[in-house]
Parts: C-alpha cells; structure tokens; sequence
C-alpha cells in the first residue's frame, strides 16, 4: 500500500491557503495547518476531515522551525510545502509609507517564506517534494496599485523560486511561483477602496487556487511548473 503523502500548508486558516489545504485533503493527502487563529485552523481541519493543526506566526523563525519538525515527527515524511501567509497595508505609496508595516510585510510575505523553506528542506529533499509559493498578480507584473512593501516583496518570491529550482534540482526538489490576480477572499478588505460585491463576483475563488494548487502537487515528479499565473477574465 501506497503511503499517503504529506503537505504543510501555512496561511491556511483561510481564505487560498484554506482552499488549498481542503483540496489536497479531498485528493487524498494528509495535512498540517499553520496559521495565527488556533480556531480557523479547526475549521480548516473539520472542513478537510482532519489534520494536524499548528498554530503560530510564521514570523516568529524558531516557531517555523519547531512546526517542521512536528510534521516530520506527527507523519514520518513531508512531500510538499504551500506558502499562502501573506499580508498588505491600505497605505501602499511613497507619501503615506509606514516602515514599521514596511518591515511587518516584507517579513510576512517574503522572510516568512524563506524560513519555511529552509525548514522543511531537508525533509523534501528525502521525498523529492515540492514547494509552492502562492505570490501574487504583482509578483509576475508590476501592479502600481499593489503597494511599495508588497510589490516588492511579493516580486522577490519568484527569485526565490527560481534559486531553488536551479540550486535543489540534483535532489528532485522543485518550486512554483504561483501568482494569482484578483480573488475573492478577506484579503480585499486591506485595500484602500475595498471591492464591493458585484465587483467580487468577477474575481477568482479561493477554490480555484486550490485546484491549481493541487495541479502542481499531482505532477509527476520529472514536471516542474516554474510558474503560474492564474487570473479572471475581466482583470485587466
């Protein structure tokens, strides 16, 4: 019998990282979940039949460090690793930047990130796994109205993908840039102009990064998706 694969997923208490977590559950693979709220994680866990829950901030580097290896130790092995935390300010310019929030977001969306990977590296490298990064529309296009933290750390993701499929390919691990436009999830609420309803229904759902998530976790191993983006038909 085929063991049953394992994926850490953080951000996962809602919103892509939630989705991503309850479809790689339903295809069959076991899960732990990392996100602030304890409770949202049981949410996430009860919508995907059970998982291993581990609450805690991914910018805190010994708690990262310390959830990697609770997942090895819980289920002897990790096969994937899917980055979903991220954060934003509604002050995005130059004349209104704030550099505490500055610091807060580069931390959250890119160092968070490299500390995960580090951490888990050593397990994927053991079952040939992959990480996927969920970055962002304005990591792959430069997006004025993203904000000057965000841009640039979310355009940082997809340098630090590319280093790790150019550096950890002799050990069969491979890395995707996902960047995502425009979804519908809590997230719009830390826009300047937050959308409204009808402008929402024209936006991807958490459910369709999720599927495309769990596209690059079913790739055979010899398929690396470097990059992918995914976005509405109505974002410009």
């Amino acid at each position: 019998m085929t063991e049953r694969k394992v994926v850490w997923v953080t951000g996962a208490g809602s919103g892509m990282g939630r989705a991503a977590a309850v479809s790689a559950a339903r295809a069959g693979w076991r899960i732990a979940l990392t996100g602030r709220r304890e409770q949202a994680l049981i949410e996430t866990a009860g919508s995907a039949g059970g998982g291993l829950v581990l609450p805690g901030d991914v910018t805190d580097a010994a708690f990262v460090a310390s959830a990697a290896g609770s997942v090895v130790a819980e289920f002897g092995r990790l096969d994937a690793l899917v980055l979903a935390a991220g954060s934003n300010t509604k002050r995005r310019f130059w004349p209104d930047l704030d550099l505490e929030a500055f610091d807060a977001i580069v931390d959250t969306n890119l160092t968070a990130v490299a500390h995960a990977v580090h951490a888990a590296l050593p397990a994927l490298r053991e079952t040939h796994g992959t990480v996927v990064v969920i970055s962002s529309y304005s990591g792959w296009s430069f997006s004025p109205g993203a904000g000057v933290a965000y841009s640039a750390s979310k355009t940082a993701l997809g340098a630090l993908c590319r280093t790790l499929n150019a550096q950890e390919a002799g050990s069969g691990v491979r890395a995707t840039h996902l960047c995502p436009g425009d979804v519908a999830t809590d997230f719009l609420e830390q826009r300047p102009v937050v959308p409204d309803a009808d402008a929402r229904s024209r936006m991807l759902t958490p459910e369709d990064i999720g599927r495309a998530v769990q596209f690059v976790l079913d790739s055979p191993r010899h398929v690396r998706v470097d990059e992918l983006v995914i976005s509405p038909v109505s974002q410009a």
